[in-house]
């Protein structure tokens, strides 16, 4: 008979190590579905000292935390930068495909513009 654990805790191993943790987030962020991203969150949480933790990382009350990341929350942009800097991550943005071409506005900054 082989022995297993249940997912929760190997999930929780799992999401202690930054690195799996970084990946786990960010699939989840490819995705696109803010309900799993927001549970992803609340599963790296849990691996890494829980939302008392978080809390105490974010400067947040874990009341506010708890709803922010709930499965009806709606967290601003700055209030995820927050939370994924206690974890050593950040957000960023990612060509879909390679730029084509670039233009230069009047301004002289250059911005991509898709045919």
């Amino acid at each position: 008979m082989k022995n297993t654990v249940p997912h929760s805790t190997w999930l929780k191993k799992y999401l202690a190590k930054p690195e799996n943790a970084l990946a786990y987030l960010n699939a989840e962020i490819e995705e696109g579905d803010m309900f799993y991203l927001l549970k992803a969150i609340r599963n790296v949480a849990a691996a890494n000292g829980g939302m008392g933790a978080l809390a105490k990382a974010t400067k947040m009350s874990r009341t506010s935390l708890y709803k922010t990341l709930s499965a009806k929350g709606n967290p601003e942009l700055a209030t995820l930068r927050n939370i994924l800097a206690a974890y050593g991550f950040r957000l960023g943005c990612f060509a879909i495909t390679p730029p084509q071409s670039r233009h230069k506005h009047s301004n002289g900054h250059g911005h991509h513009i898709s045919p």
